[in-house]
């Protein structure tokens, strides 16, 4: 059967948003922002027509994942999201986190078509059968409270998924590890802003260089890893996922949150990060033997190839764009 999900669009909602945004009470704005959000995320909410052609070429796989696509952003690479997720067809769907960006669109409400056919594609895949689990992360917060759990989609604090081939991985996206945001959140919103002046900042550089036909830099990600102090995070990260994933019994982790695509093994524990959609622009897959794939679409949309490489001393893993 051919399907389209055909939007109901709401002016008023968003509307009202815009203005909330800058006079509402802060607790009146993250009310309607949860419930604009709750609606699209609503099986209810999206109609089913028979007119919309399924991709027959899509590729198969079991299980998606995908994770910081700041959607309600600027800089949110929905166009990619798009083409992604007409690109494969999977049984399983995980969204690990910052889908929505809800600290953005507090302070300035962003919601173009395309960041709503995002939503819509996703719901679509949800309607024709897919499972879809949504596990929110800490720009998309307002999901976890109580009354921001929509009906469309599983909402969980962190799951357990088993692979084909039998090994278990705990899929979580990943905030509770990062003491900054714990202990001292303003320094994360602080440290988001500037993440925004660098990805903005890397738009119009990355512009100007595929006009010249070289090749996509992420200025962001060169800064991340220039910096001792970020790498150092980032190893911590890493460590407290694996000691997370002994404690819980599993082969596994699966997580988001710090924009840093990765499959590798640490200490006998498989780490895997599902990246971002604004700078990498990655998602990990499982095919149907089980095998983990990094899968780098930027640079496959692009045409620009280019395949990351993974130690040979990790044969259940593989990478593909």
């Amino acid at each position: 059967m051919m399907y389209r999900a055909a939007i109901q669009h709401s002016p008023a909602d968003c509307r009202y948003l815009k203005r909330s945004g800058r006079s509402a009470k802060t607790t009146d704005h993250s009310e309607a922002m949860r419930s604009f959000f709750d609606s699209r995320l609503s099986g209810n909410f999206w109609s089913i027509e028979n007119t919309m052609r399924e991709n027959d070429n899509a590729i198969k796989v079991r299980t998606i994942f995908l994770s910081d696509m700041h959607l309600g952003t600027r800089s949110c690479r929905a166009d990619l999201i798009l083409s992604f997720l007409k690109k494969y067809e999977a049984e399983t769907l995980y969204l690990i986190g910052d889908i929505i960006d809800g600290w953005r669109l507090k302070k300035s409400w962003y919601w173009p078509e395309l960041h709503e056919e995002v939503l819509r594609t996703i719901m679509t895949k949800a309607l024709k059968g897919s499972r879809v689990v949504y596990i929110p992360g800490n720009h998309d917060d307002f999901i976890r409270l109580p009354g921001g759990k929509p009906t469309g989609v599983e909402v969980a604090e962190t799951a357990i998924h088993t692979t084909a081939d039998g090994k278990r991985f705990l899929v979580l996206h990943g905030d509770q590890f990062d003491k900054v945001i714990r202990s001292i959140p303003w320094i994360a919103h602080v440290g988001d802003m500037i993440y925004d002046a660098l990805t903005a900042l890397n738009s119009a550089y990355n512009k100007v260089t595929e006009l010249l036909g070289l090749e996509y830099r992420s200025i962001a990600a060169l800064a991340k890893m220039s910096v001792k102090r970020v790498v150092s995070f980032i190893g911590k990260f890493e460590e407290a996922l694996v000691t997370t994933g002994r404690d819980n019994d599993v082969d596994g982790v699966i997580c988001g949150h710090i924009h840093h695509a990765t499959i590798r093994n640490i200490e006998n524990m498989c780490y895997v990060n599902t990246g971002d959609w604004v700078e990498n622009c990655t998602a990990i897959v499982e095919n149907t033997s089980g095998a983990l794939e990094l899968i780098c679409h930027r640079v496959a949309y692009s045409a620009r190839r280019k395949l990351l490489s993974i130690p040979k001393s990790e044969p259940v893993l593989s990478e593909s764009t």
